[in-house]
Parts: structure tokens; sequence; C-alpha cells
């Protein structure tokens, strides 16, 4: 296996462990923003919110690894032969 295909399978694997470890906490903080609409104040929700929102990015970085990582370890490796 080359150092190029190497590196694609290993971004593929990050973006995957990425996401993982992201989708929890973007559940929890999706029941907490709808569950303390109801019963707490704004800065509940907010704070809540705001945690779903980097959660959210989290999972979406990770899910941009594994779709570019043919790119990226294109760009890493590219004085290597095919």
């Amino acid at each position: 296996m080359k150092s190029k295909q190497l590196a694609n399978v290993l971004i593929k694997m990050l973006g995957l462990s990425v996401c993982i470890s992201g989708i929890p906490y973007l559940i929890r903080d999706i029941i907490v923003v709808l569950s303390s609409s109801r019963v707490a104040g704004t800065d509940a929700v907010e704070m809540a919110l705001g945690y779903a929102i980097g959660a959210a990015v989290q999972v979406a970085f990770g899910i941009f690894l594994i779709v570019a990582s043919r790119k990226i370890s294109g760009w890493m490796f590219a004085t290597d032969d095919e």
C-alpha cells in the first residue's frame, strides 16, 4: 500500500472518529434544547443551543474529512507516483 493510499484511509478513519464522537453530544444537546425550552429560561436554552451548534460543526467537519480525504491525501503526497 502506497503512502497516499494509507493517508487516504487514515484520514477517512479520523473523519469517522470525529463524527462518532460528536453525534452523542449533538443528540444530547438537541434533547436539552427541546426539553429546556418548556421548563427553563432563555439562558439555559441559549447555552444548550450553543453546544448543539458546536457539536453539529464537529460532525460536519468529520463528514468533510471523509468526503475530501482523497484530495487531502493527494495534496499531502503530491510527489508520490501512482
